[in-house]
């Protein structure tokens, strides 16, 4: 009984979880913006492969 009251009062790894919903929340938010951009930034660089040629790896693509 008395390892598990330390264990619940034990707050070492709380930093590390805490970091962890920051990078999730970080992640979340850069998948939102891409998701949210995607269309305007396919366009974008379909302008650059335009100025390269428009031909072999560069070929513009159609965006979705």
């Amino acid at each position: 009984m008395k390892l598990l009251g330390e264990l619940i009062r034990d707050e070492e790894g709380a930093a590390a979880v805490e970091y962890a919903l920051i990078a999730m929340l970080i992640a979340v938010v850069i998948s939102v913006a891409a998701y949210a951009l995607g269309g305007s930034l396919c366009a974008v660089f379909n302008g650059i492969a335009a100025g390269f040629g428009g031909s072999g790896s560069y070929a513009p693509v159609a965006c979705q």
